[in-house]
């Protein structure tokens, strides 16, 4: 293990309990020490573990040179993806440490899931998928055509359960041609009977976050499963294929695999089916503190699958000025297979 610093909330949360906006992390040995400004100091000391020292300082950076100084360490690792070139400067200047820089180091740390992190996680999504169906009822029961923006914030006030959990990110909220955009914005158009609504959401759970999209018709008894039944004969025919393609994928997953491996069974069956060109973004990503976190399941990802990764798998099919599909669960790698969360 190396010694590190970090000012991402993510990391100093998993390091020792407690993050804040204003703050930094030295990480020596299994001993933390948490520098932040008096706003925090009384919140930090309360929550933070008992291994954290927590320091309150004017300037956090000055005082985060000043220990290390202190410390006398050899070398130091710090995410070059996150630190300012400012900041850098300021630290090599003052420093008789080596800075080591690592990319994404900490979330490296983290790609494999402890069984406690793995049950925050599965809680997390069994909690968003109960947002879903309250969502769905809302949709049965709305009694006036509502556009994106409005259904946008409605779909929050469900998954938040007022006010009780923070989201993962901002909702996806896409109608008809809006769908056609993976990361839509929500837009005044309306939602009426026979429309296609793509949903993308996510909430946390002790901080861990869940993710999960389902492409659904609107008529009186929509619902987010996963078996759909379109009027339009287009439509079923992509979502058969996007379907088959997550399914196949999450079947096929194993141990030893690479990312790219994986990636490219998702990518193969919509490929045969002649809508490669409109598969535009990566199968999947990992999940946990951050939305985002390492392995991506690329078509460039060298990553290889592990025991305990938990990530995403999300293929989709966007015909522009049309529609779009996407079909997205979590899965965790147990037992040399992938389980959905």
């Amino acid at each position: 293990m190396f010694d590190f610093i970090t000012q991402n909330e993510n990391a100093q949360f998993y390091e020792c309990g407690y993050s804040c906006d204003n703050a930094w992390l030295l990480k020596v040995s299994q001993d933390c020490y948490f520098i932040t400004d008096s706003r925090y100091t009384l919140e930090a000391k309360e929550l933070a573990n008992k291994n954290t020292q927590i320091i309150e300082s004017s300037n956090i950076t000055q005082s985060l040179i000043d220990l290390i100084n202190s410390l006398a360490i050899t070398t130091l690792v710090f995410d070059s993806l996150q630190v300012s070139l400012d900041i850098f400067n300021k630290l090599s200047s003052q420093l008789r440490t080596t800075l080591e820089p690592k990319p994404n180091f900490h979330q490296n740390l983290r790609i494999k899931k402890n069984q406690d992190e793995i049950t925050k996680i599965k809680h997390s999504q069994a909690l968003n998928t109960q947002a879903y169906e309250k969502f769905a009822d809302f949709l049965r029961n709305c009694k006036e055509n509502l556009n994106e923006k409005q259904l946008h914030f409605q779909s929050k006030i469900f998954l938040q359960d007022f006010g009780k959990y923070d989201l993962s990110f901002d909702p996806i909220l896409g109608i008809n041609h809006n769908a056609a955009k993976p990361h839509a914005l929500p837009s005044n158009t309306l939602l009426k009977k026979g429309d296609l609504l793509l949903f993308d959401a996510g909430i946390k759970y002790e901080r861990y976050c869940s993710d999960r999209t389902r492409t659904t018709y609107f008529h009186e008894e929509i619902n987010f499963d996963k078996k759909q039944n379109f009027p339009d004969k287009e439509r079923q025919k992509i979502y058969d294929i996007v379907l088959k393609a997550q399914e196949t994928t999450i079947k096929k997953i194993r141990v030893g695999m690479s990312a790219k491996e994986v990636d490219k069974i998702a990518r193969n069956i919509i490929e045969d089916a002649g809508y490669g060109k409109y598969f535009t973004h990566s199968t999947g990503h990992g999940i946990g503190l951050d939305i985002h976190e390492l392995p991506f399941i690329s078509p460039r990802s060298e990553a290889i699958i592990e025991e305990g990764m938990v990530f995403s798998i999300e293929p989709g099919i966007y015909l522009p000025d049309s529609f779009g599909i996407r079909i997205e669960d979590l899965v965790v790698i147990k037992d040399n297979q992938a389980i959905i969360l």
